[in-house]
């Protein structure tokens, strides 16, 4: 009993059968293919290239497959069990293409090398498990073509992607990100951190009480970061505009958006006015620098201009609220 609840209905893999051991490997190539196919896909917009490569290494299962199933058709004859990786305890499992994309182009590379050299433990593992000689020798090649098959994704790789195609993808892959994230969460972060300023200090010099100021910039922190999400999901659906999609910039935007605002929010937690006004004066330079930072390291503006545009929006918003809050 204890034994069956440890195991959650799996089997071991010491407890299959040569037979057995033949279906894993050909359903475990059947699904490798079929990945490799899906990878093909997801790249195919903006990858071409790239896919082309996981195209030729879903033919590469598919040949291993073909031999696999002539092998265990002249041992065991036509009727092949159904046994599948995840029924099978300690083998290792695949997340579904569709839990993973959009398809990020070095992350998809590189599951396709934990893949193979899985593949290659898999098989080193099962062919010390048989006693025939065609299937452990079957089993010795396919174990010694996966340890092979990045070199083979190598050669295909200089063929079909050359430097020049390489480039260009890591561009489109660094212009998609930059577009999807960096860009609504830079603008998220500027609305947070400046728009919010007025209306926290003015709140701040007004009433002197740091908990009805942490309530004000809280709630306009919050305000905020809902309305530039939903402001950013809705205005551009990402389609003509290559943006990405709207659900995740509108995240992107809404979270920086809020975190902008709560920066120099949170020091009015401290009782003391004073001190909780100096913090959150300190925090809004950190704010204006970072923001800073991020447009000349993502977005390519000059220093000196970033920092003029951000000190100089957040002088006036914030000298806006130092007015207003002692009028």
């Amino acid at each position: 009993m204890i034994t069956k609840f440890f195991s959650s209905g799996r089997r071991s893999f010491q407890s299959l059968s040569e037979k057995e051991i033949l279906a894993l490997a050909i359903s475990a190539e059947e699904d490798d293919g079929r990945i490799y196919r899906a990878y093909a896909d997801g790249l195919r917009a903006d990858f071409p290239a790239s896919a082309k490569i996981f195209e030729g290494m879903a033919e590469e299962e598919d040949l291993h497959r073909q031999w696999l199933i002539e092998l265990f058709k002249k041992r065991f004859g036509d009727s092949i069990p159904l046994i599948r990786r995840e029924h099978v305890r300690g083998y290792y499992e695949r997340k579904p293409d569709w839990l993973v994309r959009p398809l990020n182009l070095e992350k998809t590379r590189a599951q396709a090398e934990q893949m193979e050299r899985t593949a290659e433990r898999f098989y080193h593992a099962a062919a010390g498990r048989t006693t025939d000689a065609d299937t452990r020798r079957l089993l010795g090649d396919l174990a010694l073509a996966e340890a092979e098959h990045h070199e083979s994704a190598a050669l295909l790789e200089k063929t079909l992607v050359p430097d020049g195609v390489r480039n260009e993808e890591e561009n489109v892959e660094k212009r998609q990100f930059l577009l999807t994230y960096i860009q609504p969460g830079l603008a998220g972060l500027m609305d947070g951190s400046i728009s919010t300023l007025a209306p926290i200090f003015a709140a701040a010099f007004a009433t002197g009480d740091t908990w009805k100021t942490f309530l004000v910039g809280l709630s306009a922190s919050i305000g905020a970061g809902i309305s530039m999400g939903f402001t950013e999901a809705a205005h551009d659906d990402g389609v003509l505009s290559g943006r990405g999609s709207p659900i995740k910039r509108g995240f992107s935007s809404g979270i920086m958006t809020t975190i902008g605002g709560l920066g120099h929010t949170l020091p009015y937690l401290i009782p003391n006015f004073k001190i909780a006004t100096s913090v959150a004066i300190a925090i809004v330079f950190v704010e204006l620098w970072a923001i800073t930072w991020i447009q000349n390291r993502y977005m390519d503006t000059p220093w000196g201009r970033a920092a003029f545009q951000v000190l100089l929006g957040g002088a006036l918003v914030f000298a806006a609220g130092i007015i207003i809050g002692h009028g």
